[in-house]
Parts: structure tokens; sequence; C-alpha cells
């Protein structure tokens, strides 16, 4: 009873932000002023303080507005349109110039931005050219109403029909097929261009052929915009032709398109053409992690083993999966976890009184993680290396392992990795890796990233428990086990979810020939595709989690594998290095082999 009073009390705050939320409009500035300056670095003060703004927004009140925007900790792109709003109603002849950028997403933004980018375009700080970059940024991302949408900023001559963008979504090789195809006008062309990459995603042999066709009628811009939009269609879909067709896209493409081109090479094994693919890259996108590591895997098949170095030394100081296989490139792979720090038990009796962590605290055992999660990360913004591993363990002795994984993960110099990658249910774990020849540091690896220990996760799939098993899928194996398939409980509790889990793990690695690198895959994306995703020739097992099609399944497997790693090293198993523990994923089966 006392930690439910405690955790009412830690909550009354919300209750007050609540109550003055209600009578926002009708509220005094000074009842305002005084909730933020009480609560001042709260998140609940932040949140009042970015709702009161939109409603100086919504009055005009542009004085007042520009006053407290700076106080603000976090600005959504709502409040960032409203503060260009402002100053363009101050007259700051710089605002719209710096605004640009807004502009370039394939996502639909506030209404607060638009009489931003109104005002641009009658400055001719946007141009049509400006207007079908986006349109080309939603389509290529698949937001077709969104593309929709902005075609009200695109001259009249040059506007095509928004049915046509719905039609072609639907059926791209009847429109390619119409005689004669109209390419007379912008709007004209980039429906064929459309018409083009839809039609490539099933068959990109036909797209490639009528583009040979009509590409005489086409700009070179738009030409190879076309040429780069199949090959990156290609690439995703494994097709061989990738990589010729990208050789025809020029220097323009987006980072996006070169992505997929330098996937392409990874899979040809064509390595000046990775080299120049990650070249043409923008700086912020060669610096991710996998494009510096394979940038230099490239450098060095070209004889070039000094400027690779150069790059992968940094790498091998990261703890991610690319930044393991570098240290394993220069000879530096771990052998043991890093040196730990361990708070004292003031430290941790320090953080349990920080106010916003026992609200977070209070929202957690309230069952209400989401609001758990926002006030605790509010909390720890600020906090040193200490602090954060100080919070971690405060996070594990109330069994929030995700918390406590996600805040142990943000230290620069002082780490903890048992905090990093933990381990509940250690005996329930073991056993069943035991009984069904299951690598222990495998099976955590997997779990960590399906729900970081989140006993009660439900993804928007239906997939649930410790190893998110779908209700189908659980349902086959507790048929096979003999267990009762109907019963409600059957992947919520810790045991059976583990031991479903295991099991159809375990089906899912026999099923490709126990390969851990495709068993991975398979377990996010199904068996089946994991085996087509396999090359016609033996791949080098980073080759083929880079090209893996999906993007939440290519990132999936790589952090499974680096857990993996980490978990091996904390259980002192022996020392497989990461890429031995990658392999080499052998040539897709055919039906002679």
């Amino acid at each position: 009873r006392a930690a439910k009073l405690d955790d009412d009390y830690a909550l009354t705050l919300h209750v007050r932000y609540w109550q003055l939320r209600s009578r926002l409009a009708d509220a005094s500035t000074a009842d305002i002023q005084t909730f933020l300056f009480l609560h001042e670095n709260s998140l609940v003060a932040d949140r009042l303080r970015a709702d009161w703004l939109r409603q100086l927004a919504r009055n005009g009140d542009w004085t007042s507005f520009l006053r407290e925007y700076p106080k603000l900790g976090t600005a959504d792109t709502e409040l960032a349109c409203f503060a260009s709003q402002a100053r363009m109603a101050r007259g700051d002849s710089g605002v719209l110039s710096q605004a640009r950028p807004l502009w370039f997403t394939a996502q639909v933004l506030p209404e607060s931005c638009l009489p931003i980018f109104q005002a641009m375009f009658d400055k001719q700080i946007l141009s049509a050219d400006d207007s079908w970059s986006r349109v080309r940024l939603a389509l290529e991302n698949g937001n077709l109403s969104g593309a929709r949408m902005l075609l009200v900023y695109l001259p009249a001559a040059q506007r095509p029909d928004a049915k046509m963008l719905d039609s072609i979504s639907k059926r791209p090789q009847r429109y390619l097929d119409k005689t004669p195809l109209l390419l007379k006008t912008r709007g004209q062309r980039e429906l064929a261009i459309y018409a083009l990459y839809k039609t490539a995603e099933s068959w990109p042999g036909i797209a490639a052929e009528r583009l040979r066709q009509i590409s005489g009628n086409l700009p070179d811009e738009e030409r190879e915009y076309a040429w780069a939009q199949i090959g990156a269609v290609a690439s995703r879909n494994l097709h061989p032709d990738a990589l010729p067709w990208f050789k025809n896209a020029g220097n323009g493409m987006n980072d996006r398109q070169l992505s997929w081109y330098a996937r392409a090479g990874l899979r040809a094994g064509d390595w000046s053409e990775v080299l120049a693919a990650i070249n043409a890259m923008s700086h912020a996108e060669r610096r991710r992690a996998q494009w510096r590591y394979w940038r230099a895997r490239a450098l060095t098949a070209l004889g070039r083993p000094a400027e690779a170095n150069v790059l992968l030394a940094p790498l091998s100081n990261e703890f991610n999966f690319y930044g393991q296989l570098a240290a394993e490139d220069l000879g530096t792979s771990i052998s043991s976890v890093p040196q730990t720090y361990h708070p004292s038990s003031d430290e941790v009796d320090a953080i349990a009184a920080d106010r916003g962590i026992r609200r977070a605290l209070a929202w957690y055992r309230a069952g209400l993680r989401y609001e758990g999660a926002l006030e605790w990360q509010w909390s720890i913004k600020d906090y040193d290396d200490k602090q954060l591993l100080a919070a971690a363990v405060l996070a594990v002795r109330n069994d929030w392992y995700e918390r406590a994984i996600d805040t142990a993960e943000r230290t620069a110099i002082l780490h903890d990795f048992g905090l990093r990658f933990p381990s509940p249910y250690r005996k329930l774990v073991q056993d069943y890796s035991q009984q069904l020849d299951l690598d222990e540091a495998w099976v955590y690896g997997l779990v960590r990233q399906e729900s970081r220990f989140v006993h009660t996760a439900r993804s928007s799939a239906g997939a649930s428990g410790l190893m998110q098993l779908m209700p189908a899928t659980a349902r086959w194996v507790a048929k096979r086990l003999g267990l009762n398939a109907h019963h409600t409980t059957l992947t919520e509790t810790v045991d059976t979810n583990i031991g479903l889990g295991t099991y159809y793990l375990r089906e899912v690695l026999d099923s490709v020939d126990k390969h851990v690198v495709m068993a991975s895959a398979g377990y996010n994306a199904g068996p089946r595709r994991a085996r087509d995703w396999a090359a016609n020739r033996p791949l080098e097992g980073a080759i083929y989690i880079e090209t893996i099609p999906f993007t939440e399944t290519r990132e999936y497997v790589k952090k499974v594998m680096n857990n993996t790693l980490y978990y091996a090293r904390l259980f002192h198993q022996p020392g497989l290095s990461l890429r031995e523990r990658l392999g080499v994923v052998p040539a897709k089966a055919t039906p002679n082999n």
C-alpha cells in the first residue's frame, strides 16, 4: 500500500497538468507561467509549454510565441513551422531560406508548414523542380496520398491527373502499353516513369525494355532517374541485371538509389561499383556505419589497404555490428566484454530519488509503459555516464529491462555490458536451449531484439510475448507439442512463450541447413524468404545480410548477430568471432542439385 500511495503522489503532477490543459484557452498567462516555474525542467512543464505555444500560434500572438519558444525542450515539426511563421510575421528575411530543407520529405507535414511553403514558392525559393522532387520522394516511399496532395504545388501545365496516379499504382503495365504513350509534358513523362518502376516491382525486364523504347523522348535527367528507379527496384528484388541498369543512371542518384546500387555491387562482387556508389552518397549517408565499413572493404579489395584502415580504425571502437567487423578486420576484436563500471548504492539511491524517475516507475507499475518511457527518457537526457549506469541498475531492479538497455547504451566512456545485454529468465532459456541444442547466446540475442524482455509485448501485427510469436505460429507449435492450442495465455506466460519460441526457432534453423544468419532472417521474415534471398553462388554472411530486401529484417539480423556475440562473451563461451558466426551462406538450391 505504501508503494501505491507513493505512486499516486508521483503522478499528481500529471493530474494538475491535465486540469490546466483542459482550460488552457481560458487560463491566464500568470497561471500558466506559475505552473511552468514550479515544475521547471519536468516533462509535463515542457508539454504544457508546447500546448501553450500552439494556443499562442492559433491566436496569432507571435510576440509571446517568440518569447516562449526558445525555452521549449523538444520542438516537433508543427511547432518549428509555427516558429518560422512567427519570424516571417516579424519580417525576418532569412527564415524562408533556412526553412527550405523542411520541404524535402516523403511525409505529409503539418498544416502549420503550409504558409511557409506558399511563401517560399511566391518568392521563388522553391521551384517546380522542387515540387517534382518531393512528389518523387513520396512515390518512392509508397506515399501515394501524399504525392496526390503535393500536385497542387505544380504549375497547371505540368500537373497530372491525380486519379491517373491511382490507376498506375494498380495497373502500371496497362498504362505503359498505351498507344501512343504521351510524353510531351513533364507531367506525362513523370507518370510514365512512375509506371516504369511500378512495373519493375514485378517485371523488371519488361520495365527496362519499355524504358529503352521511350528513352529518346525523355530529357537526360528524367531518363537517368528512371534507370535509377528500375535499378533500385531490381536490386531490392535481387535481380542479376540491377547493376548494368544502374550504370545507365548517370551521376544524379539520390541516397536511397545509391544504397541499392552499392548493394547490387556487393551482391555481384564488383568492388569498383561498390566504391563508386558509396563515394557518390551524401556526406551524412556515407558516414553511416555500414557504408564506412563497406567502403573500407572495397578499398581493401582494390589494393588500397592504408586508406581502408583509416576508416576501420575509428569504426572499430563502436559497439555495433559493423564496428565489431571492423575490429576483426584490424585484428583487435574483443575476446571478453570491456571493463565494467559498477555504480555505488548511493549513486543508485540518488537516481531513485529523482522525481521524474519516480513518476516513470509509477507509470510502469501502473502498466502504462509508453508513458513511463517518455518520463524516463526526459529524466535521463542530461545524465552523465555514472548516472546513466545507476539508472540502468535501478531499471533492472524493477524488471524494466527495455529501459535498462536503452539507458546503458547511452554511455560514452564508462560502460556495463551486463546492463546493455541483460539475461533474465536464465534458467528457462538455458533449459530450453539445451533441450533443443540451440546456442543460448543466440537465443538471448534474438529475444533481446524481439521484445527487449517485455513479456507482455504485443506488436501491431499481433505477435506477442518475449519471442514475439504470431498466433498461428504458436498454435502450430503447440499442436506439434501436444499442448492446448486454444488456451488464451498460450504465448503470454514466460515459460510457455520461451518453450514455443525456441521450438519454432529450432524448426527454422533446421529448414535453412542450420545456418544461423539465415535462421535469424527466417525467424523475422519467414524461412522461405530467407532461402530465396540466397544467391546463385556462395555469399559471405555479411553481404547476405546487407542485401536483405526488407529494411526491418536487414537491421534485425545485424542486431541479433551483434547481440549474440556480446552474450557469448558475457557467458564465457568459446571465442568465435562475429565473422565466424556469420559464415558463408551457401548457394541457393536449384531443382538440379
